[in-house]
This record gives C-alpha cells, sequence and structure tokens, in this order.
C-alpha cells in the first residue's frame, strides 16, 4: 500500500467510524485495510 492510500483510508475511517488518528497510525497497513474494507463494505450495502 502507498503512503498515500493509507493516508486516505486513515482519514476516511476517522471521518466515517470516529477513531482517533493517533490509533490507527499505530496499526499496520493490513490492520487499516482490513477496517476500511469492512467500513466501506458495510456503507455500501445501506445505501443500495
Amino acid at each position: 500500500m502507498s503512503r498515500r492510500e493509507r493516508e486516505n483510508m486513515i482519514h476516511y475511517l476517522t471521518m466515517v467510524q470516529g477513531m482517533t488518528e493517533r490509533h490507527l497510525m499505530m496499526m499496520t497497513d493490513e490492520d487499516i485495510e482490513h477496517l476500511y474494507t469492512r467500513t466501506y463494505s458495510m456503507y455500501e450495502r445501506l445505501e443500495a
């Protein structure tokens, strides 16, 4: 994952999930990607 992708995912999670950026910065790329995918999928289903 590129640095920009990680920053975008962290920004999305802080806005949607209310998580702190500090907490997310301590996670691995895999953890961030998992949270992002799970959150995005949930909101995608709600809009359908």
